[in-house]
């Protein structure tokens, strides 16, 4: 019965997410509950096909912490640009900024996961990653404290990804 899961399903977690973001984006009805299925299922099958594998999950329970803390930070990033743009502070106070953070993480999922986290949340964006010396090259809008940001990222985000999938 799971191997047929799988089959039909090869990535459910991936499937369930596409499913939820069609729906969230375009809206609940019949309609667009069927084409996000095949719209999903069709995707997930042509990753198959190129031979990506799913990754292994060690730790399901840190997966809605980390949502927790990602959708926090976002919100909390997001009021902060806000406020820097709307005040109108003055240019000379606000400090724009590149920071080298060194990443033990060294599985492509979980960088990727790193990736969208980082560049989604509002004042940084992922340059570069250096996979020789894996190091991380950040762009921070407003830059304060250059070793607080790597604290948040090495104790904050890469911690529970290494807690979920190594």
């Amino acid at each position: 019965m799971r191997t047929a899961f799988r089959r039909a399903v090869p990535y459910p977690i991936l499937t369930v997410s596409l499913i939820v973001m069609w729906l969230l984006l375009a809206g609940f009805n019949a309609g667009h509950g069927v084409i996000a299925v095949v719209v999903a299922l069709g995707a997930t099958h042509a990753l198959k096909a190129l031979g990506e594998a799913s990754p292994p999950i060690r730790n399901w329970v840190a997966i809605p912490k980390l949502i927790g803390i990602v959708l926090y930070d976002i919100v909390r990033s997001n009021i902060a640009v806000a406020g820097i743009i709307l005040t109108g502070r003055a240019m000379d106070k606000q400090t724009s900024g590149f920071i080298i953070v060194p990443l033990r993480l060294r599985d492509p999922f979980p960088l990727a996961v790193l990736a969208i986290v980082l560049t989604s949340t509002p004042g940084t964006a992922w340059l570069d990653y250096n996979s020789s010396r894996g190091e991380l090259l950040l762009h921070v809008f407003d830059l304060v404290d250059e070793a607080h940001w790597i604290d948040l990222i090495t104790h904050r985000y890469e911690r529970l990804l290494m807690e979920i999938f190594e």
